[in-house]
């Protein structure tokens, strides 16, 4: 598909292609400006390509079919919420949504320190991404999209976040979360894909990287041939090198990852 805005000449994407699978948490990556959000919001509907389609089970997403609808839940990075307590706005959202669920609902919310009986315009910033992540997850939806999830919370909120989202996934979910602060999520991924303009500098699985790669920390000299890059540290160099079969897998390190990728080290 191709898309681009109205009134600007730059093309966002022209001819991407891209399929995704059930059953994952896929982190989307990349620069601002390389369309991160604009692809979430064309495969949610919200936008329509100039060229091309983008299909959720094989319908066309921008014509907003209600059972498609009922199947996409996204929670993009700025939002506002209406002036009603949540007890309603839940009301409304199970009306849409056959699969909602009150006790995952409840789950969320005292995970993140919530109570059922809130006021939506009364909450903070924080509180409203609590509480709109929690709802996204009680509405069970197969293709739930998160843009910036972590953006506005405290410290500990991350480490919630991370909790409420690894207890409330189903097999039968896909997940999509946009971020640029990669060590909030990293450790919930299992595919990556990095995004640049137009076209995607990687698309892998977790355990493909981990079995090609390892993170780790190397004194200056122990930076030989199999480093693929590095970035000093206090304690070193923090090194992305090519795996050998003796040794260890090791937690990929996103952010290094994605300098290594944009860089042109890794294909």
């Amino acid at each position: 598909m191709s898309f681009k805005y109205a009134g600007q000449k730059r093309q966002v994407f022209e001819n991407f292609s891209l399929k995704l699978e059930a059953n994952r948490i896929y982190g989307l990556l990349g620069k601002n400006g390389m369309g991160k959000s604009t692809l979430l919001y064309l495969i949610a509907g919200l936008l329509r390509p100039g060229k091309g389609a983008v299909c959720c089970d094989g319908i066309a997403t921008y014509e907003r079919r209600a059972e498609t609808l009922q199947e996409i839940f996204l929670v993009p990075e700025e939002y506002d919420l209406p002036s009603m307590s949540l007890e309603k706005y839940v009301r409304l959202m199970e009306d849409f949504y056959p699969r909602f669920c009150r006790e995952v609902l409840e789950r969320c919310l005292k995970d993140f320190e919530l109570t059922s009986d809130l006021h939506l315009k009364a909450l903070s910033m924080g509180q409203k991404k609590k509480v709109y992540m929690s709802i996204a997850l009680a509405a069970q939806t197969r293709y739930l999209l998160m843009d910036e999830p972590t953006n506005g919370l405290d410290i500990p909120s991350k480490s919630q976040f991370r909790k409420v989202v690894a207890e409330n996934m189903s097999e039968d979910r896909t997940l999509i979360i946009s971020t640029h602060q990669v060590h909030d999520v990293e450790a919930l991924l299992d595919h990556i894909m990095i995004l640049t303009e137009r076209e995607l500098l990687l698309n892998a699985s977790v355990a493909d990287i981990m079995e090609r790669y390892a993170f780790e920390m190397r004194l200056p000299q122990e930076m030989t041939e199999d480093v693929i890059y590095a970035e000093p540290s206090l304690q070193g160099n923090v090194a992305m090198v090519r795996r050998t079969a003796d040794m260890p897998e090791t937690q990929v390190n996103l952010e290094l990852l994605f300098n290594a990728v944009t860089k042109g080290l890794v294909k």
